[in-house]
């Protein structure tokens, strides 16, 4: 046998029963290039955080979490105050909505303003007779018990509250007007009731004949009381220019 087959062999022998040394080395080899493959697919997937510690990313896991409350308990702060601002708002605007409709209600309660709906015409003429102030007064007061939210006498005078009337020469006085027959009494209302309230048995048709009257109603779908009363309510005063 050769020398050069004597090495063949014995390299043959070493690779088939490798010796405690040898199979270390291997071993070695493989974990190295192991970690070198690892260490390649690492930096080509995260290159921000590949070379921090375990406790560094776990730092940064809760500063981000911390840094989400804080932004979450922000928006919800906002969204509050937000809808704080709206519910002021619509208080306001509901405030605003109720005082607007008591101001015009009292307004066309004191006379202040025109006022155009639905309502009836009253017509009162003397036949045979004069119109008692009595029976006028409870036409009147006929009308305003059935919800007349306006009442205007021969589109003369506004009639309020504390109208007064008195009898006059040749017609009633009322509030210091002379208002003359026939009486024509605009009044702004659901119409079924104040016509019904003139004609009933016992109403105010039956005593305008009693006084040698007549009475007759006419229901109109538009009304216009266009008279108006200066106010003397500080609350109704213009501003000074």
């Amino acid at each position: 046998m050769s020398e050069q087959e004597s090495g063949r062999s014995r390299l043959r022998r070493a690779l088939a029963r490798p010796s405690r040394s040898q199979a270390v080395v291997g071993v070695l080899l493989a974990v190295v290039g192991f970690a070198a493959v690892t260490q390649i697919r690492t930096n080509e997937t995260d290159s921000t955080y590949s070379g921090l510690r375990e406790q560094d990313l776990i730092d940064v896991l809760d500063g981000l979490a911390g840094t989400t409350q804080r932004t979450q308990a922000e928006i919800d702060r906002l969204t509050r105050e937000r809808q704080d601002l709206l519910s002021e708002t619509t208080r306001r605007e509901a405030a605003l909505d109720r005082t607007k409709l008591e101001v015009d209600r009292l307004s066309v309660l004191a006379g202040a303003v025109p006022v155009t709906g639905p309502g009836v015409r009253v017509t009162i003429t003397e036949r045979t007779g004069v119109v008692s102030v009595a029976t006028f007064l409870d036409v009147i007061q006929e009308l305003r018990s059935v919800g007349a939210e306006a009442i205007q006498v021969n589109g003369e005078v506004r009639l309020l509250a504390q109208s007064s009337f008195e009898q006059g020469t040749g017609g009633i006085v009322i509030d210091g007007t002379l208002v003359e027959p026939p009486y024509v009494i605009d009044a702004i209302g659901d119409p079924d009731p104040l016509s019904g309230a003139m004609v009933f048995s016992l109403g105010p048709a039956r005593q305008v004949r009693q006084d040698g009257g007549e009475l007759t109603v006419e229901q109109l779908a538009s009304l216009d009381i266009d008279t108006t009363v200066k106010p003397t309510d500080p609350a109704f005063a213009e501003p000074d220019p």
